[in-house]
């Protein structure tokens, strides 16, 4: 029996238990033309690859040293502490005469250097010569007055040494009219002297007590006229000690004439010139001490292993090939700005927290003599907070030992 074929698959179909397999569809040009360039790049990159298989080793290499560079700058830099704010510093004061008068010399110039006791300027010297004479001679005025109250003691040593022999000599009277009346008085009394002696001998004694007495009071006279001459003695050495003062004044006001440097150091802004009248306290000039330092203003939280005596490398920005070196000296104990003349009032307003910056004092250990450093020059120093030497500072040290030794 023939079976008959469907409507809808036709007389060429198959049962669906069955399935032909479908024949794969083509790729359409849009899809073939977007896979060329994926393929192609793959190709390249495996060509790439292929042709420089070096690469891949070397750019390892190149990264472990990279890294194994880093890590010794990190160790090696975190030895030191270092900072651009930082200046140089001096105790620069002006210099100014402490007299009036005429500057007749000055014999120095803008920026010379000047040893101590070198002279800067030199004020007319005339008026004070003449006080100085005139000092001199009051002294000697006031020593001849004491000299003439010497004198005049020692003429009243000699009367008291006068009056003292007076009294001697009334007292010698005085016994030897107690002894002829001591003699008499008996005589008298039995009729053997007439009562006339009696009489005279005591006349005798009652004068010779008078006389005693009288040269007492003569003594006591010229004793108080010496003390007296002692009391004009002291006040004249005062009135001459008082001399001597002026003297030595007028001294010092003629010294104070020469202007001179107290320690080595540069002149600065020299503005005194011959001719100008100098009033005592008017500036002539600046003067910038040869002792300077570094004030290095590091972060606060720079400072944790930072201490007095420390080693610091210090690079100057007007002398960039040369190097010095100094010490930490000492760390101001606050920021700086709880110093300035308007400290910053933190307990009102809003409050942000910044890093303070600490002062630090560097002591430069070599300073030039060939080249001028001044105040508020620019410095970068680098103290060294961490003495142990690092990775860097050991491998050096054990290659330049392997190369001496080759």
């Amino acid at each position: 029996m023939k079976r008959q074929a469907s409507p809808k698959t036709g007389p060429l179909s198959e049962p669906k238990d069955r399935p032909a397999s479908q024949p794969k569809a083509l790729p359409s040009e849009d899809e073939a033309k977007r896979g060329e360039p994926s393929q192609r790049s793959g190709q390249a990159r495996k060509g790439w690859l292929r042709r420089h298989p070096v690469l891949a080793p070397v750019g390892l290499v190149a990264f472990l040293l990279t890294a194994a560079a880093g890590y010794l700058y990190w160790d090696h830099t975190a030895h030191f502490e270092s900072t651009d704010d930082a200046f140089i510093a001096a105790r620069q004061f002006a210099i100014a005469p402490q007299v009036a008068g005429y500057v007749t010399a000055i014999p120095v110039t803008d920026n010379q250097h000047v040893g101590k006791g070198g002279v800067i300027a030199q004020i007319d010297q005339r008026d004070y010569q003449a006080s100085l004479a005139q000092a001199n001679a009051q002294v000697m005025g006031a020593e001849a007055g004491v000299h003439n109250i010497d004198a005049q003691i020692s003429a009243q040593d000699a009367q008291i040494a006068s009056a003292q022999a007076q009294v001697n000599q009334a007292q010698a009277n005085l016994e030897l009219s107690k002894v002829t009346w001591g003699r008499d008085k008996p005589l008298v009394n039995q009729g053997w002297a007439t009562a006339q002696q009696g009489t005279v001998d005591v006349q005798t004694l009652k004068a010779q007590q008078a006389a005693v007495d009288s040269a007492q009071a003569t003594l006591k006279v010229a004793q108080r006229q010496i003390d007296t001459l002692k009391t004009q003695r002291a006040s004249a050495e005062a009135s001459l000690a008082q001399a001597q003062a002026l003297r030595d004044q007028a001294k010092l006001n003629l010294g104070y004439t020469t202007v001179i440097a107290d320690q080595p150091g540069r002149v600065v802004n020299l503005t005194g010139a011959v001719g100008q009248y100098a009033q005592p306290g008017t500036s002539l000039s600046m003067f910038v001490p040869d002792e300077i330092w570094v004030v290095a203003n590091y972060k606060e939280t720079q400072l944790d292993r930072m201490r007095p005596g420390q080693s610091a490398d210090i690079e100057i920005d007007a002398y960039p090939e040369r190097d010095f070196k100094g010490h930490v000296a000492s760390v101001q104990p606050g920021s700086g700005t709880a110093f300035s003349l308007l400290p910053a009032e933190n307990a009102t307003g809003n409050y942000v927290k910044i890093v303070q910056r600490v002062p630090v004092k560097i002591i430069i250990d070599n300073p030039p003599a060939d080249v001028a450093l001044g105040p508020g020059m620019s410095v970068v120093p680098t103290v060294r907070v961490d003495p142990s030497p690092s990775l860097y500072e050991r491998l050096r040290a054990g290659v330049e030992h392997w190369w001496r030794r080759v």
